[in-house]
Protein backbone atom coordinates (compact mmCIF):
# COMPACT_ATOMS: atom_id res chain seq x y z
CA UNK A 1 0.00 0.00 0.00
CA UNK A 2 1.18 3.55 -0.73
CA UNK A 3 1.37 6.18 2.01
CA UNK A 4 0.96 9.97 1.95
CA UNK A 5 1.99 12.03 4.98
CA UNK A 6 0.76 15.60 4.74
CA UNK A 7 1.67 18.95 6.27
CA UNK A 8 4.49 17.88 8.58
CA UNK A 9 7.66 19.88 9.14
CA UNK A 10 10.45 17.83 7.53
CA UNK A 11 13.75 18.07 9.38
CA UNK A 12 16.87 17.13 7.43
CA UNK A 13 20.40 18.20 8.30
CA UNK A 14 20.73 21.77 7.04
CA UNK A 15 17.15 22.11 5.82
CA UNK A 16 13.62 22.31 7.24
CA UNK A 17 10.43 22.69 5.27
CA UNK A 18 6.73 21.92 5.53
CA UNK A 19 5.63 19.57 2.77
CA UNK A 20 3.88 16.32 1.92
CA UNK A 21 5.73 13.02 1.51
CA UNK A 22 4.53 10.25 -0.77
CA UNK A 23 5.91 6.71 -0.38
CA UNK A 24 5.36 3.89 -2.84
CA UNK A 25 7.04 0.48 -3.12
CA UNK A 26 8.95 1.13 0.12
CA UNK A 27 10.62 4.27 -1.25
CA UNK A 28 10.00 8.01 -0.97
CA UNK A 29 8.95 8.95 -4.49
CA UNK A 30 7.76 12.54 -4.09
CA UNK A 31 8.09 15.46 -1.65
CA UNK A 32 6.24 18.72 -2.14
CA UNK A 33 3.21 20.85 -1.32
CA UNK A 34 -0.34 19.63 -1.86
CA UNK A 35 0.54 16.21 -3.25
CA UNK A 36 -2.24 14.00 -4.48
CA UNK A 37 -2.24 10.21 -4.31
CA UNK A 38 -3.97 7.30 -6.02
CA UNK A 39 -7.11 5.76 -4.58
CA UNK A 40 -6.37 3.37 -1.75
CA UNK A 41 -3.42 5.39 -0.43
CA UNK A 42 -3.32 5.78 3.34
CA UNK A 43 -3.26 9.49 4.15
CA UNK A 44 -1.90 10.79 7.46
CA UNK A 45 -2.17 14.40 8.57
CA UNK A 46 1.05 15.45 10.34
CA UNK A 47 0.12 19.10 10.94
CA UNK A 48 2.04 20.46 13.91
CA UNK A 49 4.41 17.49 13.95
CA UNK A 50 8.09 17.12 13.08
CA UNK A 51 9.12 14.54 10.49
CA UNK A 52 12.58 13.06 10.98
CA UNK A 53 14.43 10.47 8.93
CA UNK A 54 14.30 7.13 10.72
CA UNK A 55 16.86 7.13 13.50
CA UNK A 56 19.78 4.67 13.46
CA UNK A 57 21.40 3.16 16.53
CA UNK A 58 25.01 2.33 15.60
CA UNK A 59 25.75 0.17 18.64
CA UNK A 60 23.46 -2.46 20.12
CA UNK A 61 23.79 -5.91 21.64
CA UNK A 62 20.76 -8.15 21.26
CA UNK A 63 21.92 -11.75 21.09
CA UNK A 64 24.90 -11.80 23.47
CA UNK A 65 26.34 -14.67 25.50
CA UNK A 66 28.37 -12.75 28.09
CA UNK A 67 29.60 -13.09 31.67
CA UNK A 68 27.92 -16.45 32.36
CA UNK A 69 24.53 -15.38 31.01
CA UNK A 70 22.70 -13.97 27.97
CA UNK A 71 21.37 -10.47 27.27
CA UNK A 72 17.62 -10.43 27.82
CA UNK A 73 16.27 -9.07 24.55
CA UNK A 74 15.47 -11.01 21.40
CA UNK A 75 15.21 -9.42 17.99
CA UNK A 76 11.44 -9.50 18.40
CA UNK A 77 11.47 -7.53 21.66
CA UNK A 78 14.40 -5.25 20.84
CA UNK A 79 13.08 -4.25 17.42
CA UNK A 80 9.66 -3.36 18.79
CA UNK A 81 11.27 -1.30 21.57
CA UNK A 82 13.50 0.30 18.97
CA UNK A 83 10.59 1.30 16.76
CA UNK A 84 8.46 2.64 19.60
CA UNK A 85 11.45 4.84 20.41
CA UNK A 86 11.84 6.06 16.81
CA UNK A 87 14.84 3.96 15.79
CA UNK A 88 14.12 2.26 12.47
CA UNK A 89 17.55 0.68 11.92
CA UNK A 90 20.11 -0.69 14.34
CA UNK A 91 23.59 -2.11 13.90
CA UNK A 92 24.24 -5.10 16.15
CA UNK A 93 27.63 -6.17 17.41
CA UNK A 94 28.22 -9.76 16.27
CA UNK A 95 30.42 -11.03 19.11
CA UNK A 96 31.76 -14.58 18.98
CA UNK A 97 34.44 -14.93 21.63
CA UNK A 98 38.04 -16.12 21.23
CA UNK A 99 37.04 -19.77 21.55
CA UNK A 100 34.42 -19.56 18.80
CA UNK A 101 34.77 -19.90 15.05
CA UNK A 102 34.22 -16.45 13.56
CA UNK A 103 32.28 -17.56 10.49
CA UNK A 104 30.05 -19.88 12.48
CA UNK A 105 29.45 -17.04 14.92
CA UNK A 106 28.48 -14.69 12.11
CA UNK A 107 25.96 -17.17 10.74
CA UNK A 108 24.56 -17.71 14.23
CA UNK A 109 24.04 -13.99 14.82
CA UNK A 110 22.37 -13.65 11.42
CA UNK A 111 20.02 -16.53 12.18
CA UNK A 112 18.90 -14.89 15.42
CA UNK A 113 17.70 -11.80 13.52
CA UNK A 114 16.38 -13.24 10.25
CA UNK A 115 12.59 -13.00 9.93
CA UNK A 116 12.37 -11.84 13.54
CA UNK A 117 13.27 -8.15 13.59
CA UNK A 118 10.48 -5.66 12.95
CA UNK A 119 12.98 -3.04 11.74
CA UNK A 120 15.97 -3.10 9.43
CA UNK A 121 19.36 -4.07 10.82
CA UNK A 122 23.02 -4.58 10.01
CA UNK A 123 26.07 -5.97 11.81
CA UNK A 124 29.53 -5.00 12.95
CA UNK A 125 31.67 -8.17 12.84
CA UNK A 126 33.80 -8.56 15.95
CA UNK A 127 37.36 -9.77 15.44
CA UNK A 128 38.28 -11.44 18.71
CA UNK A 129 41.38 -13.27 17.50
CA UNK A 130 43.54 -13.33 14.38
CA UNK A 131 44.55 -16.86 13.38
CA UNK A 132 45.32 -18.68 10.13
CA UNK A 133 41.73 -18.70 8.82
CA UNK A 134 40.70 -15.23 10.04
CA UNK A 135 41.55 -13.29 6.88
CA UNK A 136 39.63 -15.59 4.54
CA UNK A 137 36.65 -15.65 6.91
CA UNK A 138 36.56 -11.87 7.19
CA UNK A 139 36.78 -11.50 3.43
CA UNK A 140 33.74 -13.77 3.13
CA UNK A 141 31.84 -11.78 5.75
CA UNK A 142 32.59 -8.48 4.01
CA UNK A 143 31.47 -9.97 0.70
CA UNK A 144 28.20 -10.86 2.42
CA UNK A 145 27.53 -7.15 3.06
CA UNK A 146 28.96 -6.58 6.54
CA UNK A 147 31.39 -3.74 5.94
CA UNK A 148 32.51 -2.88 9.47
CA UNK A 149 34.56 -4.68 12.10
CA UNK A 150 34.66 -4.42 15.90
CA UNK A 151 37.63 -4.97 18.17
CA UNK A 152 37.82 -5.01 21.96
CA UNK A 153 40.89 -3.67 23.73
CA UNK A 154 39.37 -5.06 26.92
CA UNK A 155 37.86 -8.33 28.24
CA UNK A 156 41.18 -10.13 28.32
CA UNK A 157 41.09 -13.76 27.13
CA UNK A 158 37.44 -13.50 26.08
CA UNK A 159 36.70 -10.80 23.48
CA UNK A 160 39.97 -8.90 23.69
CA UNK A 161 42.67 -8.76 21.03
CA UNK A 162 46.33 -8.06 21.67
CA UNK A 163 48.29 -5.37 19.84
CA UNK A 164 49.51 -7.78 17.16
CA UNK A 165 45.98 -8.89 16.41
CA UNK A 166 44.80 -5.28 16.34
CA UNK A 167 47.49 -4.45 13.80
CA UNK A 168 46.53 -7.39 11.59
CA UNK A 169 42.86 -6.49 11.77
CA UNK A 170 43.46 -2.87 10.86
CA UNK A 171 45.87 -3.80 8.07
CA UNK A 172 43.25 -6.09 6.55
CA UNK A 173 40.50 -3.52 7.06
CA UNK A 174 42.53 -0.98 5.10
CA UNK A 175 42.90 -3.46 2.21
CA UNK A 176 39.18 -4.28 2.26
CA UNK A 177 37.94 -0.70 2.71
CA UNK A 178 36.27 -1.48 6.02
CA UNK A 179 35.82 0.81 9.02
CA UNK A 180 36.87 -0.63 12.39
CA UNK A 181 34.99 0.19 15.58
CA UNK A 182 36.83 -0.23 18.86
CA UNK A 183 36.12 -0.57 22.55
CA UNK A 184 39.12 1.37 23.84
CA UNK A 185 40.52 0.39 27.21
CA UNK A 186 43.66 -1.42 28.34
CA UNK A 187 42.87 -5.06 29.06
CA UNK A 188 46.01 -5.68 31.11
CA UNK A 189 45.49 -2.67 33.34
CA UNK A 190 41.83 -3.54 33.91
CA UNK A 191 42.78 -7.12 34.81
CA UNK A 192 45.47 -6.00 37.26
CA UNK A 193 43.30 -3.32 38.88
CA UNK A 194 40.37 -5.70 39.29
CA UNK A 195 42.57 -8.26 41.03
CA UNK A 196 44.14 -5.59 43.25
CA UNK A 197 40.79 -4.18 44.40
CA UNK A 198 39.21 -7.59 44.96
CA UNK A 199 42.27 -8.67 46.90
CA UNK A 200 41.71 -5.69 49.19
CA UNK A 201 38.14 -6.83 49.83
CA UNK A 202 36.64 -4.11 47.64
CA UNK A 203 33.92 -6.17 45.97
CA UNK A 204 30.88 -3.90 45.56
CA UNK A 205 29.69 -2.18 42.37
CA UNK A 206 31.12 1.12 43.59
CA UNK A 207 34.60 -0.25 42.78
CA UNK A 208 33.82 -1.05 39.15
CA UNK A 209 34.74 2.44 37.95
CA UNK A 210 37.97 2.41 39.93
CA UNK A 211 38.99 -0.81 38.18
CA UNK A 212 38.80 0.82 34.74
CA UNK A 213 39.43 4.53 35.39
CA UNK A 214 39.49 7.33 32.85
CA UNK A 215 43.24 6.98 32.29
CA UNK A 216 42.72 3.38 31.16
CA UNK A 217 40.17 4.47 28.54
CA UNK A 218 42.39 7.35 27.43
CA UNK A 219 45.33 4.98 26.98
CA UNK A 220 43.23 2.62 24.87
CA UNK A 221 41.99 5.50 22.72
CA UNK A 222 45.51 6.82 22.23
CA UNK A 223 46.80 3.36 21.30
CA UNK A 224 43.96 2.70 18.87
CA UNK A 225 44.63 6.05 17.20
CA UNK A 226 48.34 5.26 16.92
CA UNK A 227 47.58 1.95 15.21
CA UNK A 228 45.15 3.68 12.84
CA UNK A 229 47.83 6.23 12.01
CA UNK A 230 50.38 3.53 11.23
CA UNK A 231 48.09 1.31 9.16
CA UNK A 232 46.11 4.00 7.34
CA UNK A 233 42.87 2.35 8.46
CA UNK A 234 39.68 4.22 9.37
CA UNK A 235 38.44 3.88 12.94
CA UNK A 236 35.49 4.65 15.17
CA UNK A 237 35.70 4.76 18.96
CA UNK A 238 32.58 3.32 20.55
CA UNK A 239 30.96 4.53 23.80
CA UNK A 240 33.60 7.14 24.64
CA UNK A 241 32.84 8.26 28.18
CA UNK A 242 35.21 10.93 29.45
CA UNK A 243 37.16 14.12 28.84
CA UNK A 244 40.57 12.44 28.87
CA UNK A 245 39.66 9.89 26.20
CA UNK A 246 37.92 12.54 24.11
CA UNK A 247 41.04 14.70 24.19
CA UNK A 248 43.08 11.75 22.90
CA UNK A 249 40.63 11.12 20.05
CA UNK A 250 40.40 14.78 19.05
CA UNK A 251 44.18 15.18 19.16
CA UNK A 252 44.48 12.24 16.77
CA UNK A 253 41.79 13.68 14.53
CA UNK A 254 43.65 17.00 14.41
CA UNK A 255 46.75 15.13 13.19
CA UNK A 256 44.80 13.68 10.29
CA UNK A 257 44.03 10.27 11.76
CA UNK A 258 40.77 8.93 10.32
CA UNK A 259 38.91 8.48 13.58
CA UNK A 260 35.31 9.17 14.58
CA UNK A 261 33.78 9.22 18.04
CA UNK A 262 30.59 7.74 19.45
CA UNK A 263 29.22 8.43 22.89
CA UNK A 264 26.18 6.72 24.38
CA UNK A 265 23.14 8.00 26.23
CA UNK A 266 24.07 6.75 29.75
CA UNK A 267 27.31 8.72 29.74
CA UNK A 268 25.44 11.92 28.88
CA UNK A 269 22.80 11.65 31.60
CA UNK A 270 23.97 9.31 34.38
CA UNK A 271 27.07 9.65 36.54
CA UNK A 272 29.06 7.22 38.64
CA UNK A 273 26.99 7.90 41.76
CA UNK A 274 24.30 5.66 40.25
CA UNK A 275 26.67 2.68 40.32
CA UNK A 276 27.74 3.60 43.86
CA UNK A 277 24.25 2.92 45.22
CA UNK A 278 24.24 -0.01 47.63
CA UNK A 279 23.54 -3.53 46.45
CA UNK A 280 21.65 -4.36 43.32
CA UNK A 281 20.66 -0.75 42.62
CA UNK A 282 24.32 0.00 42.01
CA UNK A 283 24.77 -3.20 40.00
CA UNK A 284 21.97 -2.15 37.64
CA UNK A 285 24.12 0.76 36.51
CA UNK A 286 27.35 -1.15 35.85
CA UNK A 287 28.55 -0.91 32.25
CA UNK A 288 31.93 -0.56 30.56
CA UNK A 289 33.39 1.97 30.19
CA UNK A 290 31.80 2.84 33.53
CA UNK A 291 29.58 5.77 34.37
CA UNK A 292 31.96 8.62 35.12
CA UNK A 293 32.30 11.70 37.33
CA UNK A 294 29.62 14.25 36.47
CA UNK A 295 31.96 16.90 35.03
CA UNK A 296 32.47 14.70 31.97
CA UNK A 297 28.85 15.15 30.93
CA UNK A 298 29.18 18.81 29.98
CA UNK A 299 32.35 18.01 28.04
CA UNK A 300 30.53 15.34 26.02
CA UNK A 301 27.48 17.53 25.42
CA UNK A 302 29.68 20.38 24.15
CA UNK A 303 31.61 18.03 21.90
CA UNK A 304 28.37 16.57 20.58
CA UNK A 305 27.07 20.00 19.64
CA UNK A 306 30.32 21.04 17.92
CA UNK A 307 30.76 17.70 16.13
CA UNK A 308 33.76 16.42 18.08
CA UNK A 309 31.50 13.59 19.16
CA UNK A 310 30.09 12.34 15.87
CA UNK A 311 27.27 10.01 16.90
CA UNK A 312 25.18 8.90 19.85
CA UNK A 313 24.37 5.23 20.26
CA UNK A 314 23.18 3.20 23.22
CA UNK A 315 25.40 0.13 23.72
CA UNK A 316 21.98 -1.38 24.45
CA UNK A 317 22.54 -4.53 26.52
CA UNK A 318 19.80 -5.44 29.00
CA UNK A 319 20.44 -7.74 31.95
CA UNK A 320 17.69 -8.17 34.53
CA UNK A 321 17.93 -7.89 38.29
CA UNK A 322 18.62 -11.58 38.84
CA UNK A 323 21.43 -11.48 36.27
CA UNK A 324 23.00 -8.41 37.84
CA UNK A 325 23.03 -10.28 41.15
CA UNK A 326 25.48 -12.76 39.65
CA UNK A 327 27.99 -10.13 40.77
CA UNK A 328 26.84 -9.87 44.38
CA UNK A 329 30.21 -11.15 45.61
CA UNK A 330 32.41 -9.43 43.04
CA UNK A 331 31.94 -6.35 40.87
CA UNK A 332 34.00 -8.15 38.20
CA UNK A 333 31.16 -10.66 37.80
CA UNK A 334 28.34 -8.14 37.31
CA UNK A 335 27.09 -8.48 33.71
CA UNK A 336 27.99 -5.20 32.06
CA UNK A 337 25.22 -3.31 30.33
CA UNK A 338 22.44 -0.73 30.38
CA UNK A 339 19.43 -0.80 28.04
CA UNK A 340 18.64 2.30 25.98
CA UNK A 341 17.35 1.45 22.51
CA UNK A 342 13.80 2.55 23.36
CA UNK A 343 14.72 5.78 25.15
CA UNK A 344 17.67 7.26 23.21
CA UNK A 345 15.72 9.53 20.85
CA UNK A 346 13.35 10.92 23.48
CA UNK A 347 16.14 11.50 25.99
CA UNK A 348 18.29 13.33 23.45
CA UNK A 349 15.37 15.42 22.24
CA UNK A 350 14.38 16.30 25.81
CA UNK A 351 17.82 16.88 27.35
CA UNK A 352 19.49 18.05 24.16
CA UNK A 353 17.17 19.93 21.82
CA UNK A 354 14.57 21.13 24.34
CA UNK A 355 17.22 21.98 26.94
CA UNK A 356 19.16 24.11 24.44
CA UNK A 357 22.26 21.91 24.51
CA UNK A 358 21.81 20.59 20.99
CA UNK A 359 20.53 22.09 17.77
CA UNK A 360 17.93 20.08 15.95
CA UNK A 361 20.42 19.76 13.06
CA UNK A 362 23.00 18.01 15.23
CA UNK A 363 20.26 15.91 16.81
CA UNK A 364 19.28 14.52 13.41
CA UNK A 365 22.89 14.28 12.29
CA UNK A 366 24.19 12.44 15.35
CA UNK A 367 21.25 10.05 15.65
CA UNK A 368 20.67 9.33 11.96
CA UNK A 369 22.45 11.07 9.09
CA UNK A 370 26.08 10.84 10.18
CA UNK A 371 25.57 7.25 11.33
CA UNK A 372 24.23 6.41 7.87
CA UNK A 373 27.17 8.11 6.18
CA UNK A 374 29.83 6.49 8.37
CA UNK A 375 28.46 2.98 7.97
CA UNK A 376 27.53 2.86 4.30
CA UNK A 377 23.77 3.33 4.60
CA UNK A 378 23.38 6.84 3.16
CA UNK A 379 21.30 8.02 1.29
CA UNK A 380 19.15 4.89 1.52
CA UNK A 381 18.88 5.72 5.22
CA UNK A 382 19.49 8.93 7.14
CA UNK A 383 17.52 11.42 5.04
CA UNK A 384 13.99 12.36 4.11
CA UNK A 385 14.63 12.51 0.38
CA UNK A 386 13.27 11.23 -2.90
CA UNK A 387 14.85 7.83 -3.50
CA UNK A 388 15.49 7.13 0.19
CA UNK A 389 13.76 4.33 2.04
CA UNK A 390 10.39 5.27 3.50
CA UNK A 391 11.69 5.23 7.09
CA UNK A 392 10.06 8.18 8.83
CA UNK A 393 9.43 9.32 12.38
CA UNK A 394 6.44 11.62 12.82
CA UNK A 395 7.34 13.23 16.12
CA UNK A 396 5.02 14.96 18.56
CA UNK A 397 7.05 17.69 20.31
CA UNK A 398 4.16 18.47 22.65
CA UNK A 399 3.96 15.03 24.25
CA UNK A 400 4.86 14.83 27.93
CA UNK A 401 5.60 11.58 29.71
CA UNK A 402 7.78 9.69 32.17
CA UNK A 403 10.09 6.76 31.47
CA UNK A 404 9.13 3.64 33.38
CA UNK A 405 9.89 -0.06 33.31
CA UNK A 406 6.15 -0.62 33.66
CA UNK A 407 5.50 0.73 30.17
CA UNK A 408 8.72 -0.14 28.33
CA UNK A 409 8.94 -2.71 25.52
CA UNK A 410 12.54 -3.70 26.26
CA UNK A 411 12.60 -7.15 27.85
CA UNK A 412 13.87 -6.16 31.28
CA UNK A 413 12.47 -5.71 34.78
CA UNK A 414 13.95 -2.26 35.40
CA UNK A 415 14.94 0.87 33.51
CA UNK A 416 18.14 2.76 34.33
CA UNK A 417 16.35 6.03 33.50
CA UNK A 418 13.30 5.26 35.67
CA UNK A 419 11.26 8.37 36.46
CA UNK A 420 12.94 10.62 33.90
CA UNK A 421 10.52 13.08 32.34
CA UNK A 422 10.47 13.36 28.56
CA UNK A 423 9.23 16.10 26.26
CA UNK A 424 8.26 14.66 22.89
CA UNK A 425 7.90 11.16 21.46
CA UNK A 426 7.35 9.39 18.13
CA UNK A 427 3.68 9.45 17.22
CA UNK A 428 4.00 7.40 14.04
CA UNK A 429 6.95 5.38 12.72
CA UNK A 430 7.33 3.76 9.31
CA UNK A 431 9.73 1.13 8.02
CA UNK A 432 10.06 1.22 4.24
CA UNK A 433 6.64 2.84 3.94
CA UNK A 434 4.74 0.56 6.29
CA UNK A 435 3.34 2.02 9.53
CA UNK A 436 4.91 0.06 12.37
CA UNK A 437 4.09 2.39 15.27
CA UNK A 438 0.93 4.45 15.69
CA UNK A 439 0.09 6.66 18.68
CA UNK A 440 3.19 5.41 20.42
CA UNK A 441 2.23 1.73 20.16
CA UNK A 442 3.58 -1.04 17.95
CA UNK A 443 0.90 -1.98 15.42
CA UNK A 444 3.04 -3.34 12.63
CA UNK A 445 4.50 -6.45 11.09
CA UNK A 446 6.84 -8.58 13.15
CA UNK A 447 9.72 -9.85 11.05
CA UNK A 448 9.48 -7.03 8.51
CA UNK A 449 13.10 -6.04 9.01
CA UNK A 450 15.77 -6.83 6.44
CA UNK A 451 19.51 -7.23 6.83
CA UNK A 452 21.10 -4.24 5.12
CA UNK A 453 23.99 -5.13 2.83
CA UNK A 454 26.74 -2.53 2.81
CA UNK A 455 29.64 -1.89 0.47
CA UNK A 456 33.19 -1.13 1.68
CA UNK A 457 34.00 2.56 1.28
CA UNK A 458 37.25 3.23 3.17
CA UNK A 459 40.00 2.37 0.71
Amino acid sequence: MSLLIKNGEIVNVGHRNTADIYIENETITSIGPNLSAPAGTEVIDATGKLIFPGFIDPHVHIYLPFMATFAKDTHETASIASLVGGTTTYIEMCCPNRNDDALEGYQLWKSKAENKSACDYAFHMSVTKFVAETESQLREIVADGTASFKIFLSYKNFFGVDDGEMYQTLELAKKLGVIVTAHCENAELVDRLQKKLLGEGKTGPEWHEASRPESVEAEGTTRFAAFLNNTGATGYVVHLSCDEALAAALAAKSRGVQISVESVVPHLLLDKSYAERPGVEGMKHVMSPPLRARHNQSVLWNALENGGVDTIGTDHCPFDTAQKLLGKDSFASIPNGIAGIEDRVNLLYTHGVKAGRLTIDRFVDALSTRVAKLFGLYPRKGAVAVGSDGDLVVYDPNYRGVISAKTQHTNNDYNAFEGTKIEGRPLLVTVRGKVQVRDGQFVGERGRGKMLKREPAYF
